[in-house]
């Protein structure tokens, strides 16, 4: 069998290799799961099979409706989005190009017209030449004439180029808030809480100002999605997401972090404060029941872990999440539903 027609049996075994895959894992069966698998069995994108490999050898082989999601706006998502905003640039770049040659072509244009005046003007008959007077008058109208029509041609086409210009830019913009915004919560999505972070800290060096990070976690997620389904649990997410954004200030910068695990960024804010914003979400997730809309069935309430960190002078983007992080941890190992901060870890948990 030639390499050519091995090639072509192994695509064309492709999708069933993933339906194999999927119910091998656990693997919930909606569409994404099975983009998902096929990115990765394809062998397309690397970075995700090297993630999804790590996955199943910490889950011993199952991967739920969390880990596709994850996987999904890390890599899939991102990787669309990428493409499209590099396909609307390169179109952008082509208007502007068009644009630039129309005024080209308008100044080319200026030059003659204005040339030809000149030199019409050192050629002005007598006016007791009355023949000569008048062709030199004709030849000036129509030389105006032509002139006016070209710029009315050009003042179109720029209108048209500038008008495209602007719809591309607003597809551009567009493009850009879809990269930085996670598709199911609305919130800022991993990439642009990781551009913020950097942002913050770089801020606070220089004018020494404050900030807090808050890391939170969804209690039992993966139990409740495996219990009540994947919509519902995108219900569930979409809920701490909304009880985020109506507690916090219009400053902070909520995002989803992974999967059930979500990050927000306090301005100008100690580990005080932190704590403190921190308790508001986790208090007012307490107040609201979760409805099942399929059947209307009340789902319980929602609890949530939270661990708190506040930015310290030579603080990277790494150290402060592990700190947070390391509180979130230990939020769950106190027995969950409570928030813990950097400074009441006990010394194994610092070290660990």
């Amino acid at each position: 069998m030639s390499e050519q027609t091995q090639s072509s049996q192994y695509t064309s075994d492709l999708p069933e290799r993933v339906v194999v895959a999927m119910r091998q894992h656990g693997s919930p069966g909606y569409p994404r799961a099975f983009e998902v698998w096929y990115a990765h069995l394809s062998g397309e994108m690397p970075a995700l099979s090297m993630a999804m490999g790590a996955i199943i050898t910490g889950s011993e082989g199952q991967v739920g409706a969390a880990d596709i999601d994850n996987l999904y706006d890390r890599f899939i998502s991102t990787e669309r989005l990428a493409r499209q905003a590099e396909r609307t640039s390169l179109q952008v770049l082509g208007e502007i190009d068009s644009l630039m040659s129309l005024v080209d072509r308008a100044l080319d244009s200026s030059e003659r017209y204005h040339g030809r005046l000149s030199a019409m003007s050192d050629e002005v008959p007598p006016m007791t030449d009355r023949q000569r007077l008048r062709e030199w008058v004709e030849a000036l109208v129509m030389s105006t004439r032509e002139e006016v029509v070209r710029k009315t041609q050009l003042e179109s086409q720029l209108k048209d180029s500038s008008n495209e210009i602007r719809h591309l830019r607003e597809a551009l913009e567009t493009t850009r808030a879809e990269a930085l915004t996670d598709p199911l919560t609305g919130l800022a999505n991993r990439r642009h809480f990781e551009e913020m972070l950097q942002k913050s800290i770089d801020q606070a060096t220089l004018q020494r100002e404050p900030f807090a990070l808050v890391m939170a976690d969804i209690d039992f997620f993966k139990t409740f999605n495996d219990a009540h389904g994947h919509l519902t649990g995108d219900q569930v997410l979409r809920l701490v997401a909304r009880t985020m954004k109506d507690k916090f200030k219009e400053k902070a910068v909520i995002s989803r972090f992974g999967g059930e695990e979500f990050a927000i960024i306090l301005p100008e804010a100690d580990i005080v404060a932190g704590k403190f914003g921190a308790e508001t979400v986790r208090q007012a997730l307490l107040t609201r029941e979760l409805i099942k809309r399929s059947t209307n069935e009340n789902l319980g309430r929602i609890t949530i872990s939270l661990g708190v960190s506040a930015y310290r002078r030579g603080d990277t983007a790494g150290s402060l999440v592990d700190r947070a992080d390391q509180a979130l941890m230990q939020a769950k190992r106190d027995g969950r539903n409570r928030t813990i901060t950097e400074e009441a870890l006990d010394t194994t948990s610092r070290v660990a």
